[in-house]
Order: C-alpha cells, then structure tokens, then sequence
C-alpha cells in the first residue's frame, strides 16, 4: 500500500552497525556492517571499539540502505533508532546519528527497545502480529520470555536469565572447546556431528520449586568446563562434537521447554523466537517439535533477521507511525538499561534507578 510508513531503522546496541529500511511490514533494505572480526582476537565485544567502527560504517551504511531501497531520504516518514538496551557508547552513536538525520530531514524520530524490536522484526516475514504473542528472546546479552499484547505499548516480561545469558554461555563454551567468537555459529556447525546425548549436562532451573520462566546458564557452562578440564588433566582425547551437541542440547531443552510452557500457562497459541541464538538449527528443530504436539503455531524469522539488524529497528518504527504513537523528544539519549515495557521513549525520561543516582 503506497500510504504505508516508510521508515529508516538505525541499529548499534553491540558490534552490528545496522541500516533497514522497511515500508509497512515490507523490508526493502537491511544493511549491515560488522566489527566482530576487530573483536574476535579478545574473544569478545570490547565497547570501545565497536563505538568506533559505528561512527566509521554509519554514512555509508546508510547511503547503501537507500540505494538498496532505492529511495531519498526526504521520502522517509521518520527514522528509527535502538535506545536501549544495549553498550551505552555503542548506542550513542546511533542515537546522534539518527537525532541529526531527523533534524536534517525534519522528520519524526523514535527511540525504540531493542529487544521489542526483535519482536516486531517477524513481520517482516510472516506478518503482523497476533495479540498476544509468547516471545522467546535469546542472544549474547538476554534470555527472556515475553508477552506482548501490544508491539508498540504492552510488553511484559515473564522472565529472564539470571546469570549468564544463552549465547553468552555459547561464547564461553566455545573458547573453552578452542572454537573461536563467536560462539553460537561454530558451536552449532560441530554439534550436527556430535551426540547430543553423549555427556549428560545439567538443566538449570529445572526443578519444580524453581521459578517457572527464568533462565539460569552459569551452571551448565561450568559443567562443560570442568568435564572439560577433567579429560585433559586424564591426558584423554576431548570429544570436541558430543561435547559441542550435548552442550546445545541441555541449552535448547530449557529453552523450549519453558517456552512452551508459558504459552499454556497463558493461554497463548502463538510462540515468536528472535534474537542471535534463534539462528541456531536445533533450537529451531526442538522448537518446532514441541510446538507442534502443544498445538501453538510457532514463528522464527529467517537466521538473518535474527541478529542484530537495522530492518528490526525499522520494522518497530514503522509499526509505531502506523498506529500514531508519540514521536521521540530530540533530547533522546541512549539508555544502556532501558526496560521492555518501555517499548519506545517519546519523550524525556529519567528512569528511577537514575533518579536515585543522582539523589
């Protein structure tokens, strides 16, 4: 439909430098430069440098997403950008980025949660939303379950990690196997050779008195190192695949598990993954298998749009034009720890946590 909003989506929260540009639900450009191979010799993120390989990729990034799309900026109806969560020198950049575009171009800024964008990036494939919809979001930073009534207002979340997150816990078994960063794709490609009942690692809080809808993955990656270390210090042969898919295994059974769970508990028949680890193979295989004998309609957007991207950011803007949310104050600033129920900040905002460092 040619009156629907065509957003610009700016994305920084981490090491992803993301542009997309998306007409309704219809993603027309997803560009996207990556720093990881400048992070991947300290075996992480390091905030620093991926604050500046984002002020070095933004303009071309952006130039490229409008060729793609095959527009000018002055066709936009408002741009987009993370807000939060996310690393908070890493999500200025994005945010100043798109505060000028925006001034430049007078047009509606929105300041946007990262994680409800993660969300709202399934439109793009498989349409709107139900309401309500299970979210299950798993990456390097977050484990969580959610449930959205309301892409743009309504997302409560009912639970979380409370240690490491999944792909965290990715990254540090594969530095412990010898794999590289990052660790989910590497990790995934050698479990397909592995056995995934091979070593039998524990499922954290998985206990009936254990809280329902929270994560817990310190345990099991410390599992894996010690039964790790423990073959080495025997001087015997590491089974690098069974360990690989015994690991993916313990992580994805809790995962789905509880998801699945929260959608009966609820009353949901409609469960959405996203996030990086939402990329992996087995997740995606056990996901659909559980799903399909609880009669809940699962839906996973394509590896792609999984990580990191601007077209999710674009994707939750333009829902929020659409439905003629309150643009963003010009004095947004990034907050590294910007809640899921606030889906957007249309205005200034000091958080209460802030409040009390500042009293």
């Amino acid at each position: 439909m040619a009156d629907e909003p065509l957003v610009l989506g700016i994305e920084t929260s981490c090491d992803e430098t993301g542009v997309g540009i998306v007409r309704g639900t219809t993603l027309l450009a997803d560009a996207v430069a990556s720093s990881v191979n400048d992070h991947a010799r300290f075996g992480g993120v390091v905030p620093e440098i991926a604050s500046r390989a984002h002020l070095e990729a933004m303009v071309p990034t952006i130039q490229r997403a409008l060729d793609t799309a095959g527009i000018k900026a002055s066709d936009l109806d408002g741009i987009a950008v993370t807000a939060g969560p996310g690393l908070a020198g890493a999500l200025l950049v994005g945010v100043s980025a798109a505060k000028a575009f925006a001034w430049a171009l007078d047009k509606p800024l929105y300041g946007v949660n990262h994680l409800a964008s993660h969300i709202c990036v399934d439109q793009l494939e498989h349409g709107r939303l139900p309401e309500p919809t299970m979210a299950l979001l798993v990456s390097g930073g977050h484990s969580s379950l959610l449930l959205s009534s309301d892409i743009t207002s309504d997302v409560r979340p009912l639970g979380a990690t409370i240690d490491d997150a999944a792909g965290e816990a990715f990254d540090k078994v594969a530095r412990v196997l010898g794999l590289g960063f990052p660790g989910g794709p590497v990790v995934d490609r050698m479990a397909r050779e592995g056995d995934g009942k091979a070593i039998a690692f524990p499922r954290g809080l998985s206990a009936a008195s254990d809280p329902a809808y929270d994560f817990s993955f310190s345990g099991l990656k410390t599992a894996v190192a010690r039964w790790v270390e423990a073959r080495r210090r025997a001087g015997e042969e590491v089974p690098v695949a069974d360990v690989a898919a015994s690991f993916q295994e313990a992580v994805t059974d809790v995962l789905t598990r509880k998801a699945v769970r929260a959608c009966k508990d609820n009353g949901v028949d409609h469960l959405m993954i996203g996030g990086g680890v939402a990329a992996n193979s087995r997740l995606r295989e056990m996901a659909q298998q559980r799903c399909d004998k609880a009669g809940i309609v699962l839906r996973v957007p394509r590896p792609g749009l999984c990580t990191d991207n601007g077209a999710m950011v674009a994707a939750l803007g333009a829902e929020m034009v659409w439905r003629d949310r309150t643009p963003s104050a010009f004095d947004l600033s990034a907050d590294s720890s910007l809640p899921v129920t606030e889906t957007h900040v249309p205005h200034t905002h000091v958080h209460a946590h802030a409040q009390q460092a500042l009293s």
